[in-house]
């Protein structure tokens, strides 16, 4: 039976004014790239030693709420001894865990991926409630290209999420449902907006069919935003409105949260972004992100491994923080990138 009232508060305590969630769960190809751009090589005590330096920046609790973390690092300790886990739960901060295998070419369908990850996922959920993680995130990806997304495509990944989602709330543990549509392509921003509301449509009719609890959710979706390679990218009052539009359109009011990913948008424009769609009035869910590269590629550029550089690389990732925090108020300005 469901412990309704933990996987409310969980959910809320994720999503307060002013806070959002950092992802470091990066996967070890992804962080590889990172590292490479900076001439880190990712071994695991580096990869340690750059999430302890994270974690650890001083005052960051006041911006976010959850830190979204990789198998391998809800596993690792500091050089002291101490779990990372305990790190951020002293803090304030909640851990929780990515627990999809990642998305695969969907079998008959060229182009289009799937997630897998369902097999064993209800005893590796029991075994992460136990190592402190309380919430988890499960990211779909859809991409727009010539007659694709396809109906299946859509179908197929909105019917795993609901399972990932059931079983996630089974366990104790709050799901972050992430349907990603790519800003891969040439396509437009009402392109990107209908399929983004035909997948988020999909997906939350599955999630009423597994009978997952909205008010112990929250949502990952991205922004309603131009292709990369779109001739005309859309100004920020546009994807704004946009983005509201597909999301009143699709979904309940609920849930609780919805924390937005970033999609490959740089730093100050994913804060832009976010300040605008906060700016725009109440809602019936907090607007709030779930940032990684962000967040973290200031930092990332500051730190380049060196123990030396660790105070700086935690004063641009506090500082994106803090920008981020004002965008959850609507109070962001393009003046606190002087400071």
């Amino acid at each position: 039976m469901l412990n309704v009232q933990s996987l409310e508060s969980t959910a809320q305590a994720l999503v307060p004014k002013g806070k959002g969630i950092l992802a470091a769960d990066e996967s070890f190809p992804t962080i590889k790239k990172r590292f490479d751009q900076i001439g880190v090589e990712s071994t695991e005590q580096a990869r340690r030693d750059y999430r302890q330096l994270l974690f650890t920046t001083e005052g960051v609790e006041a911006y976010i709420s959850g830190v979204i973390l990789f198998d391998e690092t809800i596993r690792q300790s500091t050089q002291d001894g101490v779990p990372l886990v305990r790190i951020l739960t002293q803090n304030g901060i909640i851990p929780g865990i990515k627990v999809d295998k990642g998305a695969k070419p969907m079998a008959g369908f060229p182009g289009e991926k799937v997630t897998e990850g369902l097999d064993g996922l209800r005893d590796r959920l029991a075994e992460y409630r136990e190592l402190g993680a309380r919430f988890a995130k499960w990211r779909a990806v859809i991409t727009i290209g010539e007659n694709i997304p396809t109906t299946a495509c859509i179908e197929a990944n909105a019917h795993t999420l609901a399972r990932y989602a059931a079983l996630c709330q089974e366990a104790g543990l709050v799901p972050i449902v992430e349907p990603e549509v790519l800003m891969e392509g040439d396509h437009g921003l009402e392109r990107c907006e209908q399929v983004t509301t035909l997948t988020l449509r999909r997906v939350f009719a599955e999630l009423y069919n597994q009978r997952v609890m909205l008010e112990g959710m929250l949502l990952k979706p991205n922004m309603v935003i131009s292709g990369k390679g779109c001739p005309r990218q859309s100004g920020v009052a546009e994807v704004a409105q946009a983005t509201v539009r597909c999301l009143a359109r699709s979904v309940p009011a609920a849930m609780p949260g919805i924390v937005f990913l970033s999609g490959g948008q740089s730093s100050e424009l994913a804060t832009e972004h976010l300040n605008a769609l906060n700016a725009m009035g109440a809602f019936p869910w907090e607007l709030s992100f779930s940032y990684g590269r962000a967040l973290q590629q200031p930092a990332l550029k500051a730190w380049k491994g060196e123990v030396a550089s660790a105070s700086k690389a935690q004063e641009a990732f506090y500082h994106r923080a803090r920008c981020n925090g004002a965008a959850r108020f609507g109070k962001y300005s393009k003046e606190m990138e002087l400071v």
